[in-house]
């Protein structure tokens, strides 16, 4: 027995002492450079707003932010690469729509799980999308477009950015909440997408603000709705979907933050805190603005249900769709 108990009290003593070295960590912590992953390359609202978000948080801690771009198959790169990572608070991403919300049920094998391997810690901004099209085609309004698209089924040709990218997707929900079949043209990104409009070559596209808004404003798309729950400050004469005629179409891209899957609460909180401070000042909501975005700054746990939400919104629509990149 004596024995026995010694065992006990020495086991006590050692779940006490790594209890205690943990809540010295969580206490100490930043004490080292944090990496914030993002998972597209430099200049695009992924990386301003990874960098805007870092170097107000180095500011507060006066520990270096670091910024590390790792782009590929669509964000899923850098995505598993924080995905496994220490659960310590010092890796974290910057990640989007897609690899967190569309890979899923595009791809057939993915090697992390955008719930079980990451914590939410804040959704940073909204980036909500405008359906435009070309001037020449004969529709001065949403409804004009559908009765349109439906007189020539599989007629009107739709650009996006790419296979399963958000604008891919945002042209699926399109089709089904409209009753209308649009025939799919893929480029290599938002600009050329946009350019197709502009040149003629396909007749609209549902994208997001930058490569939209001054086309807009220059004659050069006609828009005919914001797929968002108000009107947009970018072009608030541009009705939203829902008052043109079409309820229940909203879609945008999103950036949020996350940290591996066990990082402790008490980082988590700390992160959260110390971000959405950063964003909700008039500085860095101005420089979301700049790139189209909208600054949400919300809980981690009003993030994860925004996330729950989304799955089941999107995994409809992708899998009614029959969307796959493998």
């Amino acid at each position: 027995m004596p024995g026995i108990l010694k065992s006990a009290l020495a086991l006590v003593a050692i779940v006490a002492i790594s209890a205690a070295g943990a809540q010295d960590n969580v206490r100490s912590y930043p004490d080292r450079p944090i990496r914030i992953v993002v998972t597209f390359p430099p200049g695009g609202p992924t990386d301003i707003i990874a960098r805007a978000v870092g170097q107000k948080l180095a500011e507060a801690w006066g520990q270096p932010v670091v910024i590390d771009n790792r782009a590929g198959a669509g964000g899923n790169i850098g995505t598993d690469l924080v995905a496994k990572a220490p659960s310590d608070g010092y890796t974290l991403v910057l990640s989007n729509f897609g690899p967190l919300i569309i890979s899923p049920f595009v791809y057939s094998k993915l090697p992390y799980d955008p719930v079980k391997d990451l914590t939410p810690i804040t959704l940073a901004a909204t980036s909500w999308f405008f359906l435009v099209v070309n001037p020449s085609v004969p529709a001065t309004s949403l409804k004009e477009l559908i009765a349109l698209a439906k007189a020539k089924p599989g007629q009107l040709t739709f650009a996006s950015a790419g296979n399963a990218s958000p604008s891919h997707l945002a042209g699926a929900l399109f089709q089904s909440v409209a009753g209308v079949t649009l025939t799919h043209v893929p480029y290599k990104g938002g600009a050329p997408s946009v350019a197709a409009v502009i040149g003629g070559e396909v007749q609209l596209a549902i994208e997001s603000p930058p490569p939209i808004v001054p086309q807009v404003k220059a004659g050069k798309l006609r828009a005919l709705g914001a797929a968002r729950p108000d009107r947009s400050p970018l072009l608030p004469d541009v009705p939203t979907v829902s008052e043109a005629g079409l309820p229940g179409f909203e879609v945008g891209s999103w950036y949020g933050f996350h940290a591996p899957a066990g990082t402790p609460k008490s980082i988590i909180d700390k992160l959260n805190a110390e971000m959405v401070k950063a964003m909700t000042t008039p500085e860095l909501r101005e420089r979301f603005a700049a790139v189209g975005a909208e600054t949400i700054a919300n809980t981690p746990a009003q993030f994860r249900a925004f996330i729950d939400a989304e799955l089941m919104k999107w995994g409809k629509v992708t899998k009614a769709a029959g969307v796959k990149v493998d």
